[in-house]
């Protein structure tokens, strides 16, 4: 199976400890998002688990637990998001300088093919127009160009949770601005050998040799783990995504950033809530385990293809 830790929250910034003390058990607990009685074992084996997948703006509270999951013989690598906006839409981020360093400093400790850049959303305001985006993709090509191999990048989409906080952030991007953000996007990209793909995108914009991403990549986890595997699309996720099935242990309104278009959290206080209810040394993410939950083994199992060898 594939591990993604996690859509829903950023568990290398903010749960680091809790994640690696679930791979050292070999377990985790998660309640489903709908039906909240109903919690799912997860079985977190090297055996099982063929690659893990890292979502995180902030990957410094991860870094120094890195050598010890390769160690236990786990796979994995990195969907790093890194935007140029400021705090008053990414409002409790680290300073960029940090966050710039850790990104440099990750991709020479695991490797730039182990990272997947982020530029995610692309947010257009009259401030934040297509020549804003522009230049600033350029600046931090500049700087990290040569830590990654590829950059995914999305307009923003409004979402039930994030329509009221952030209305001006999450209007309607016309496909004229998209193009015109995407071809200098393109320029630069290519300038650093940095292959671009859009996510979730109904606009094909091929003619600028930009492809559609699957963040969790079917692809890349062959490569990594130098087997094939048997992957799925994934069902559960928007139109368009490339996805491979993979099994999220995160849990939604966790994520203590603050961002103004996030989808995944529903305001302050209902994070500080589920913040409040995390215990690290707890197989679920937040909140107790109570008599009325309904607990069953989630079926997994490892999707390699072991009478094969890749070249």
């Amino acid at each position: 199976m594939i591990l993604s830790a996690s859509r829903r929250t950023d568990l290398p910034a903010f749960y680091s400890d809790w994640l690696f003390r679930r791979l050292v058990e070999g377990y985790a607990l998660v309640r489903n998002p709908i039906n909240l009685r109903q919690v799912s074992r997860i079985a977190l084996s090297p055996d099982t688990v063929d690659c893990i997948v890292f979502w995180t703006k902030n990957p410094a509270p991860m870094m120094d637990k890195l050598d010890a999951i390769r160690r236990m013989g786990y796979e994995f690598y990195f969907q790093l998001t890194l935007n140029p906006y400021n705090g008053k839409i990414e409002r409790f981020l680290p300073e960029k300088n940090l966050l710039l360093k850790a990104f440099r400093r990750l991709s020479r400790e695991i490797g730039r093919e182990r990272i997947v850049w982020r530029y995610d959303p692309v947010i257009l305001t009259g401030e934040l127009t297509p020549e804003w985006h522009r230049r600033a993709f350029r600046r931090l090509c500049e700087q990290i160009g040569d830590s990654t191999e590829e950059c995914i990048f999305s307009f923003v989409d409004r979402y039930r949770k994030n329509g009221g906080r952030a209305s001006e952030l999450t209007r309607e991007i016309t496909p004229e601005k998209m193009e015109e953000v995407a071809s200098g996007f393109a320029e630069t990209a290519l300038r650093h050998g940095i292959a671009l793909k859009t996510c979730c995108e109904a606009i094909d914009l091929s003619r600028y040799g930009i492809g559609r991403a699957r963040c969790i990549d079917q692809n890349r986890i062959e490569r990594l783990a130098c087997c094939p595997i048997q992957g799925a699309k994934d069902r559960n996720q928007r139109p368009g995504c490339g996805c491979i099935q993979s099994i999220d242990i995160g849990a939604y309104d966790t994520c203590r950033h603050g961002c103004l278009y996030c989808y995944a959290c529903a305001g302050d206080e209902a994070v500080r809530k589920r913040v409040e209810n995390h215990d690290p040394l707890s197989p679920l993410l937040t909140g107790p385990l109570l008599e009325s939950d309904r607990v069953t083994n989630r079926k997994t199992a490892s999707l390699k293809k072991e009478q094969l060898t890749l070249l």
